[in-house]
């Protein structure tokens, strides 16, 4: 590697250094038209840093501007998370994308799942597919700050995780793959925590989900939890989980959480090796 692969020109060490002292991450063009008065020395300068590796595009005029101390290598394997979530204003890692970040599935998704407040269309960042996710209000909440190869990166926290792969399980890799995440999530986070992101998502179909999958995976809730879960499910309510039509052999309707699940119990466990094992002996 060019030892002066990273030296730095007038112009560049200005952007550069007066965008670390704001303590900016992402920078857009306008902020180095801004900054340097000519928009012909502002496109140079951004060429220049990319291909030095101070800065990775984001999307159309946005960059991330990368840490001194990395050198001009990836961040990781995980830069496309810092990279997705730094595409749109506010936003956060969400769904099957958090699930792996949190070490709830060993699959890596082709897809980069981020939930927004507002309609994004998907785009491929450094290669990487990344699909928006518009949500609710109300449902845009329960993220944190977590450090993934040196850039601060909103992912949603362990229970809010789960919840939110309850609530959509097409964004979490489907029915299997979401009773393999629960499997593992059940195992590490709080009931109650769980309880709590699932009554303020106002999702009566995750809370129906939650009961049936920490049943069937093995991971019962703890009494006081799981009546809390009950009473916070209309005795009326009634929703599916699977495919949209029923087939020969699967489970069907669970009374106890007013549950039509539209699977075979072999197949939504086929990711989940323990309870495979212990069932085989």
């Amino acid at each position: 590697m060019d030892s002066n692969l990273r030296t730095l020109g007038p112009a560049e060490s200005r952007v550069v250094l007066s965008f670390q002292e704001q303590g900016r991450t992402v920078v857009r063009a306008a902020d180095v038209l801004k900054l340097l008065g000519s928009e012909t020395s502002a496109r140079k300068v951004i060429r220049n840093l990319i291909r030095k590796g101070w800065l990775s595009r984001i999307v159309g005029g946005r960059y991330m501007l990368l840490p001194a101390e990395h050198g001009p290598e990836n961040l990781g394997e995980n830069n496309i998370l810092a990279l997705a979530a730094a595409a749109v204003e506010p936003s956060y890692i969400g769904w099957w994308s958090a699930a792996a970040w949190h070490g709830y599935t060993t699959q890596k998704p082709m897809t980069v799942f981020v939930a927004t407040l507002k309609q994004v269309p998907s785009r491929t960042i450094e290669g990487s597919d990344v699909r928006f996710i518009k949500v609710t209000p109300r449902k845009f909440f329960g993220h944190e700050t977590y450090d993934v190869y040196g850039r601060q990166v909103s992912i949603s926290s362990p229970a809010k995780t789960l919840i939110d792969c309850l609530d959509r399980p097409e964004l979490a890799g489907g029915p299997a793959e979401l009773a393999r995440i629960a499997h593992s999530a059940l195992a590490e986070v709080s009931p109650h925590d769980l309880l709590a992101a699932a009554t303020a998502m106002k999702s009566k179909a995750a809370l129906q989900r939650l009961g049936f999958l920490a049943d069937l995976v093995d991971r019962p809730l703890p009494d006081d939890a799981r009546q809390s879960l009950k009473d916070a499910i209309p005795k009326s309510y009634r929703s599916k989980f699977g495919r949209a039509e029923r087939r020969e052999g699967d489970i069907g309707y669970v009374a106890a959480w007013g549950l039509l699940v539209n699977a075979r119990r072999e197949d939504l466990l086929t990711e989940v090796p323990r309870i495979k094992r212990r069932e085989s002996h």
